[in-house]
């Protein structure tokens, strides 16, 4: 498949699903996000590959269903944290246990795609092309101030949750990154003692891109969530509240981070491939990865559906 047949494939979804719920239909209202993000991940991949010639879906396609499953366990970090929050909740999901739980699996799914496929089409269209800075000296030294920081961000929330939730929106930063570092992954301190903040960069701005896409898809869908956020909910944009928006980038920083600890003991790597052993994973990993993508999604999900959800379908 063509770099432009894909794009024109993915608009030509999007379209489809607009005019679908512009038809009416239930089925179509509850599932309307999940109709049109997935086509939205069609076009960010063309984009970028009418550029570089290279598709994560298409040339990669292993690493990208492995995406899938990850961005379902990382996203769901995020919802157990919210079951202390309290920052958001779910309206219109269907009542059937066999269709919301694969409904929350496919949505998920597409949060950490999302972020990638946003920041490699900003980077195949030069946006942000070469930010730099002064280059400071490497070094282990800001492990320590890392951990604390990221350790007070981490609690602070969840101990006084109505003051201190925008922080949950960067701990993971802050806790991981000297490990990454530490470990020779794909570190952004790293990258920024040599100079470089071009991909933290691009890494903010496909936040607040995919934030403002998932706000409006999810605006216009029926099964959708909405947001008790103490404080800010006056002024809206969609259903979040304007300075909500702020937490994006760093979000899609967070993803990155996270993705990047998973990244260095996975056997084949995703942002440095040219580094993967032949092997790849060995069997035991993958069976316990597998276990542990199974055993936490049941328990988030069912807390989802005892806590978060407030209303089903029909």
């Amino acid at each position: 498949m063509s770099s432009r047949l894909e794009l024109a494939l993915g608009l030509a979804g999007l379209a489809g699903a607009f005019v679908l719920l512009g038809l009416g239909g239930a089925w179509v209202k509850v599932w309307f996000y999940d109709l049109a993000w997935y086509p939205w991940l069609l076009v960010l991949d063309g984009l970028a590959r009418i550029r570089t010639g290279r598709s994560l879906i298409f040339d990669r396609g292993r690493e990208f269903l492995l995406l899938l499953p990850w961005s379902v366990f990382i996203w769901l970090v995020f919802e157990h944290f919210n079951l202390v929050l309290n920052n958001w909740h779910y309206l219109n999901l269907p009542p059937e246990m066999w269709l919301r739980w694969p409904g929350y699996f496919i949505a998920f799914a597409t949060v950490l795609p999302a972020v990638l496929l946003t920041s490699e089409a900003l980077a195949a269209w030069g946006v942000l092309q070469r930010v730099r800075v002064r280059p400071r000296l490497a070094g282990q030294g800001w492990y320590t101030p890392f951990y604390l920081v990221g350790l007070a961000m981490f609690l602070l929330p969840l101990v006084w949750p109505r003051y201190f939730f925008p922080l949950v929106w960067g701990s993971f930063i802050f806790l991981l990154e000297p490990i990454i570092h530490r470990l020779g992954g794909r570190s952004l301190v790293a990258e920024w003692q040599r100079g470089e903040l071009t991909n933290f960069c691009r890494l903010l701005l496909a936040g607040l891109i995919c934030g403002g896409v998932w706000e409006a898809l999810n605006f216009f869908a029926g099964a959708r969530w909405i947001y008790t956020v103490p404080f800010v909910g006056c002024l809206k944009i969609f259903e979040m509240p304007l300075l909500g928006f702020l937490g994006f980038p760093p979000f899609a920083v967070e993803c990155f981070v996270i993705y990047a600890l998973i990244d260095v003991f996975r056997g084949q790597p995703f942002f440095r491939p040219e580094a993967a052993p032949a092997g790849g994973l060995a069997r035991p990993w993958k069976i316990g990865t597998i276990a542990l993508w199974l055993a936490y999604y049941w328990l988030v999900f069912r807390a989802i559906d005892r806590y978060t959800v407030i209303s089903f379908s029909g």
